[in-house]
Formats: C-alpha cells, structure tokens, sequence
C-alpha cells in the first residue's frame, strides 16, 4: 500500500492529477501542514479497504479498477458551515472526475493507440467515455470542519460487464466503421501443430524486461508478424467479463490468478521483443508451441492469459 503524502510537494506528484479547486478558481493551500489530518483519514480509508491512488493506467490494469482523488476548498463566498462543506466537497468531485477523465484518456486500446486518440475521432467514443466518468461511483468523502477542506476519492472498475474495458469493447468492436479503423487485420498463425506432451490449460507470458503495457487488446505475434493470440477474434461475451488477459508482476501472482478462472496447468513462456508498446512477440520455438497446446484445449478462446510486466 503506498502512503498519502502529507507534504504538498509530494501529493502534487504522487497523489494530485490537479492542483486543489477553491470554488470555480485553482489555487495550492498556502498551510502544508493543515493537510496532514487530511490525509491521514484518507490513509486509512485506503488501508481499510485495500485500495491504492491510481497512478497510472498500467495499475489500473493490474489492480482490476481504477481510484483517483480530489481535494477542494469552500467557495470564497459560502459562509455557513454548510455553505462551505457544500462548496468544497463539490469542488473536490469535479477534479476527482477531471482526473479520472485525464487517467482514462491515456489506456491503451491496442497497437500505440490510447483511448484519447479513438474519442478525438470518434463522437459516439467520445460521448461514450463521457458518460462512463460522470457515472464513476463516489466511493469516499472527507471533509475537515476545521481546516475547511474536503476530500472526495472516485472509482470505477476496469474489468466486468460493468466495467470500463467492457465499454470500450462495445465501442470499437461492436461498431464495424470503427473497428475496421482502429483494429487494423493482422495475419494469423497457420502452421502444422507439434506433438505436446502436458494438457495446457492457460498461458502465461513473462514480458518483464520489455518496454511493454497493458491494453484492452494485447496481441501476441510469430517473429513472422503473425498472430499467435488475437483478442479482437474472441467472442464479446468473454472479452466483456474477463478483458484479454489478466496482469500481475510475477509467474507466481500470475499462476494464482489464472487458477481463479480454473487453469490447472498453464503453459509459461517468454516474450523475446515488441511490435508495439502492446504487441509481444514470441520466439518461433514458444509462438508453435502455444499455438499447439491452444490447438488441442482452447484456452485462448476463453481469455485464459496472464502477462508478466516489470
């Protein structure tokens, strides 16, 4: 669990998307200290629910969901208690909602394209992705009567039918026009299958060393450029409930977390480079080898990959 920071120096890095909101107007508390009761509440919300500040969209994959904070002050104006409990936890919602918005803009979609990208070209993306974060769930609110600072920490899940990987699905492979642009055809894998000696019934690939992260669709290639695992041709109802594989940052978590889903014994494999920061490529050895074991038990129709990042 990382610590809320209690310096402003440190929460404007590590915690902040956005400097605090006093109304309508931004500006930074000018008493560092009076934050620390703050925060410490913050804490232990966190601690209490083992939940993390979202930092960036590669924990988002990893952790499942995604949680971003907003911190306002009262309106110049409010004068009641009420008036500036009112003021200062609305100003605190709205920057937790422009941080989730910013945090969600930087996912990757698949190959180098991010979720920004796709919502600039696409409105019915755009206005998608609008809705989900006016929607995100207010998960915790703190207001401190005697520094006059409110807390409010937003989350939304990045996995289940709920969630805002199932979203994006709908949107670029529910819709063909959008699909053909964005999830550009790729030549698959063909080639005699080799005799496999274990029943497989997962796959794990160890991408740790790579400049790798982790996308809605997450593609696995030959050295050939052919795909050896190609989500976009998994059917919508998995992809809605599972995402295209799962993210952990050891063989270890990734063998527990594929074995939650059923998998016995999965086959585990190296990544040798990238084809993109979201396409790993496979040694022509391991690129036949999974392409075999998937052959005779079908895990990848299932989404039953795991990936092992730095």
């Amino acid at each position: 669990m990382r610590k809320v920071a209690i310096s402003l120096g440190v929460a404007l890095s590590s915690v902040f998307i956005a400097p605090p909101v006093v109304g309508q107007q931004e500006q930074v508390p000018a008493n560092i200290q009076k934050m620390a009761v703050t925060f410490a509440a913050v804490e232990t919300f966190l601690q209490q629910n083992r939940l993390d500040i979202t930092d960036n969209p590669k924990e988002a994959f990893m952790n499942g969901y995604i949680l971003v904070m907003g911190e306002g002050l009262p309106s110049p104006t409010a004068r009641t208690p009420s008036q500036k409990r009112l003021t200062a936890e609305r100003a605190a919602t709205v920057q937790a909602y422009r941080a989730l918005a910013e945090m969600l803009d930087g996912v990757a979609v698949v190959g180098d394209t991010v979720v920004k990208d796709m919502a600039l070209q696409y409105d019915v993306v755009r206005a998608a992705v609008a809705g989900f974060v006016r929607g995100a769930q207010v998960v915790y609110k703190h207001w401190d009567e005697k520094d006059e600072v409110a807390v409010v920490l937003v989350k939304v899940g990045m996995d289940g039918p709920q969630g805002f990987a199932s979203l994006m699905y709908q949107q670029f492979l529910g819709n063909q026009s959008i699909k053909n642009q964005t999830v550009k055809e790729v030549p698959q894998m063909k080639a005699r299958p080799v005799p496999v000696a274990e029943n497989f019934d997962g796959l794990i690939v160890d991408a740790t060393g790579l400049n790798f992260r982790p996308a809605l669709m997450n593609r696995i290639f030959n050295t050939k450029g052919e795909a050896v695992y190609d989500p976009s041709k998994i059917s919508m109802q998995v992809l809605n409930e599972f995402g295209c594989g799962e993210y952990t940052d050891s063989v270890e978590k990734a063998r527990d977390v594929l074995a939650k889903r059923g998998v016995k014994n999965p086959l585990v494999v190296k990544a040798t480079g990238t084809l993109s920061l979201t396409d790993l490529v496979l040694s022509d050895e391991d690129a036949i080898r999974v392409f075999s074991a998937n052959q005779k038990s079908g895990f990848l129709n299932s989404a039953k990959v795991a990936f092992v990042l730095k």
